[in-house]
């Protein structure tokens, strides 16, 4: 790509989001929008939290303004805690997180690294032109200023793995003390047990779970509820609730026709009379088959093998969820129960077998979307190279007939294109995990984020890897695995312009479009001025998408932490990127989503595998690039970097997750960061990863 390439871009992208972004100021002061940009706060109007108010007519009112920025940046941790949730924080300590470290990045990039690159090489005709002079790519093959990068690496992978240790260490205390404050909420002494066998006396599931729990937990066995069938039931609201507005409609009908002809009798009112006595007789025959459906001899036919069952205690809720009930795995199936607002009811009573079978075309699905996601990076990868697309397509020469428009079309294109394909990706893998028999929404979305950042890291970053610069080796790659490093490492080095292209649309374009929230923009006019007409009209609730939020943000750390030894002068952009989207998502969080549910910062350890693996990748990148640039001491020196960044997982691992997936017992204490190894469990986990590693 063309520096006028790479101008155009960030030209298209500053000037599209300054648009969007004031267009977003106006439209927020506009009290007919607050049901969109105040979903939350409307909502919560009925609770006794803070109202939404407008100021009267003015003209201020749409002039555009920028105070929400530095307001939404201003907010605190505590507040965002309290209010909004662990989850809600963890989204915002995964920007503060990375705005932490690549602004330490930026400056030894800039001050050392840039320098460094741009002076190793004697200056050429036009050298400022060409944006390899700034990165490793400049330096000659066996230089000693490459031992300057290996210092950097070192130096930047500690920071990385220091700021990772105490955010798992904080946002552990975190989640220990909401844990205790929620520690009497109903779902910590309550189990989800499943494949519950019929009673064979009975034939009754309930029967069945009482005499196992009495039997096995009777100190700590409290009830019990079972799930029943009530889709009958459903059917038969739905339609006594049908009835119930007909008649309501009959009788304001009625009372306007009164009040039109000043109280005298016509013909037309006793017939709308007779109309609402027949539906009102109907409605009274729908309340009895209910209640009738409501008797225990009734609702012990329509039970479930699934029951909700509610101990004493939180121990003995933790022991019977984390035991297995009967030799045989596929019966008396437990698990820890969710929040009721969390819970998928119609997944509650799949079988488990059918679970398997579900979970494998869950995978089968997200493979074949992978593999056909291929053919549009391929052709964006096509457009952003110039030469390869006159190559093989010759009319694309009359691009170069407009002045300019080859550098919109290399430069702007072909990450608007890509954006827009992954766009829809997480959606679509969260449509098709919603069929896989999750009992609950965070479940689903939390294996929706896992699937989506390795799909894109696959396809947006390995993928436009290949396509972009080793596609003409792609054979050889398969056949000589062992240079995998080396051409890992030319392959970064030369699409460094098209990722910085990529941060640009979606930082600023991405973002600005978040905010503005154009899609429900549209939907809102087009409701209002045609069917939605004189209805009352309600705020749009929507839960905020951690599983796109999430591997898109993290992607962007995995791109600025691959390229911040390789090509320093991408970092300011991955810093900016992350002020946007925390300034936009701070707002979205307070104004716009609801919280649908908590997870009590279940969200990290995934986030912390998903850094971690941005800084194995970065020291691998390295490890190739000292050997393509003949430096065979910095390559060997770097691989204790990545056999210490590996047992510092391992040992996180065992330190921390543990606490995340499973519910603590003891919560009176909370954890506190340590920055000594004197704890006695410490010495243990070190044996314990010595003992892997020489194993």
């Amino acid at each position: 790509m063309s520096p006028e390439g790479l101008l155009a871009s960030a030209a298209i992208n500053i000037g599209l989001a300054m648009a969007v972004l004031c267009i977003f100021s106006i439209l927020k002061k506009q009290p007919s929008n607050s049901f969109i940009y105040y979903a939350r706060r409307l909502a919560n109007n009925d609770q006794q939290q803070q109202s939404v108010t407008f100021d009267g007519f003015s003209f201020r009112r749409f002039l555009p303004s920028v105070s929400w920025f530095p307001r939404a940046l201003r907010v605190p941790e505590d507040d965002i805690l309290r209010n909004f949730g662990l989850d809600a924080l963890i989204i915002i300590r995964l920007f503060k997180f990375g705005i932490r470290f690549f602004v330490v990045c930026s400056v030894i990039g800039l001050l050392i690294l840039v320098p460094l690159n741009y002076y190793s090489q004697p200056s050429q005709p036009n050298h400022s032109h060409y944006m390899n002079s700034f990165t490793i790519s400049n330096i000659r093959a066996g230089s000693n200023r490459l031992w300057v990068h290996f210092s950097c690496l070192w130096f930047i992978s500690f920071y990385g793995l220091y700021m990772l240790y105490k955010e798992y260490a904080e946002i552990l205390a975190k989640r220990t003390l909401w844990l205790h404050n929620l520690k009497d909420r109903p779902d910590y002494f309550t189990i989800l047990v499943r494949e519950i066998p019929l009673c064979t006396e009975h034939r009754s599931y309930g029967c069945s779970v009482y005499h196992f729990f009495t039997r096995h937990y009777q100190h700590s066995f409290q009830s019990y509820q079972m799930l029943y069938d009530g889709r009958d039931l459903d059917l038969l609201h739905e339609q006594a609730t049908s009835i119930q507005r007909k008649i309501e409609q009959l009788r304001e009908k009625s009372m306007k026709k009164k009040s039109n002809n000043k109280g005298f009798l016509i013909e037309p009112l006793r017939g709308d009379d007779s109309k609402i006595s027949v539906l009102e007789e109907k409605l009274h025959r729908l309340c009895e088959v209910i209640c009738g459906m409501q008797h225990e001899t009734v609702l012990q036919q329509m039970e479930l093998p699934a029951a909700f069952v509610t101990f004493k205690s939180r121990v003995g809720a933790a022991l019977a969820a984390q035991s297995q009930q009967h030799p045989n795995p596929f019966m008396w199936i437990t698990e820890q129960a969710q929040e009721p607002r969390d819970l998928l009811w119609k997944n509650l009573s799949t079988p488990s077998r059918r679970l398997l079978l579900y979970k494998i075309g869950f995978f089968l699905a997200a493979t074949l979307l992978t593999i056909f996601f291929a053919v549009p990076v391929a052709a964006v990868q096509g457009i952003a190279k110039f030469e390869r697309l006159r190559k093989w397509f010759p009319p694309a020469m009359a691009v170069q007939l407009i002045p300019g428009l080859r550098s919109v079309v290399t430069g702007y294109l072909p990450s608007l294109i890509l954006n827009g394909f992954i766009y829809i990706v997480p959606y679509s893998l969260l449509g098709i995990a919603k069929l896989t028999g999750y009992s609950s929404r965070s479940q689903t979305e939390i294996k929706v984020c896992n699937m989506v950042f390795y799909f894109l890291v696959g396809n947006v970053f390995f993928l436009s890897l290949l396509s972009g610069s080793l596609l003409d080796e792609l054979g050889e790659s398969f056949s000589h695995p062992g240079d995998f490093p080396s051409r890992l490492a030319r392959a970064v080095a030369a699409q460094a312009d098209f990722f910085t292209t990529y941060i640009l649309s979606d930082g600023l374009s991405g973002f600005s479009l978040e905010i503005l929230q154009a899609g429900l923009l549209t939907w809102d006019a087009i409701k209002r001025h045609t069917f939605g007409r004189g209805k009352k009209r309600s705020p749009y609730l929507y839960s905020l998408p951690y599983f796109r939020v999430i591997p898109f943000v993290c992607l962007c750390l995995l791109i600025g932490m691959v390229y911040a030894l390789v090509a320093p002068l991408l970092l300011p952009f991955v810093v900016g990127y992350l002020y946007i989207g925390y300034a936009v998502y701070m707002n979205q969080i307070e104004d716009v989503y609801p919280t649908v549910y908590e997870t009590c910062g279940q969200y990290w350890p995934y986030v912390h595998s998903y850094i971690f693996f941005a800084l194995i990748l970065m020291q691998i990148t390295m490890v190739g690039l000292f050997g393509l640039k003949s430096k065979p001491g910095a390559l060997v020196a770097t691989l204790p970097l990545v056999v210490f960044t590996l047992l510092f997982n391992e040992y996180c691992k065992l330190r921390f997750l543990p606490s995340f997936s499973q519910n603590t017992i003891q919560l009176e204490v909370t954890y506190k960061w340590r920055t000594t190894w004197s704890d006695s469990m410490d010495h243990e986990l070190l044996i314990k990863l010595l003992n892997i590693c020489f194993l």
